[in-house]
């Protein structure tokens, strides 16, 4: 069971990504924040500097849609079917949740910041998760042997942040989920015996 701090922590991050699909990030404010998250301005300001700093929450919920899709992966499936699953919901949920211009506003915070890359950080569920099922298709010989199991986790998650980033650039004016599910069993095959 999650802590009070973390469930506060979760429901400000819910409810703010809601409103910025709902209402547009400019439209916005702390304020509706705090209300419709039933928290206070003190418990928001505890988690975030501002508003702009959630925009790195953005790979927290990423993170949750992992943990929640976890519980319910299909042991049966390969790792090739973990991984097309993986990211069929994932960017399906981004699809259907995430306005392209705050993945916009996400990638460009990622790249002019100084200290912390939350995309990057190798502690995320979503590293962690990658990891387990990349390392469960090397047990099972299904990479290319000279890959490491390190090379094909990034690989991979250079080939989901390459996408998102093109979705970026065209406006979102394409499905990423189907997009994708075009593109990774193709790119996955690359990576396979």
């Amino acid at each position: 069971m999650k802590s009070s701090k973390n469930q506060t922590k979760t429901r400000i991050v819910t409810t703010a990504w809601q409103l910025f699909y709902e209402n547009g990030y400019e439209d916005t404010t702390v304020d509706d924040i705090v209300e419709a998250s039933q928290t206070s301005k003190g418990s928001f300001y505890y988690y975030f500097e501002s508003k702009d700093s959630l925009l790195d929450s953005l790979s927290y919920l990423f993170d949750e849609k992992y943990d929640e899709l976890l519980q319910t992966l299909d042991p049966s499936l390969s790792p090739v079917e973990k991984l097309i699953y993986m990211n069929k919901e994932l960017f399906l949920m981004i699809d259907n949740t995430v306005p392209v211009t705050i993945l916009n506003r996400l990638f460009s915070s990622q790249l002019t910041a100084r200290s912390e890359r939350s995309l990057l950080e190798p502690d995320r569920t979503y590293y962690k998760v990658l990891r387990s099922i990349v390392l469960e298709g090397q047990k099972l010989g299904i990479w290319k042997d000279e890959l490491t199991v390190s090379d094909i986790t990034k690989a991979y998650a250079v080939f989901e942040r390459g996408l998102m980033y093109d979705w970026c650039l065209c406006n979102g004016n394409y499905s990423l989920c189907q997009t994708s599910q075009q593109m990774l069993p193709l790119f996955l095959k690359g990576l396979s015996k």
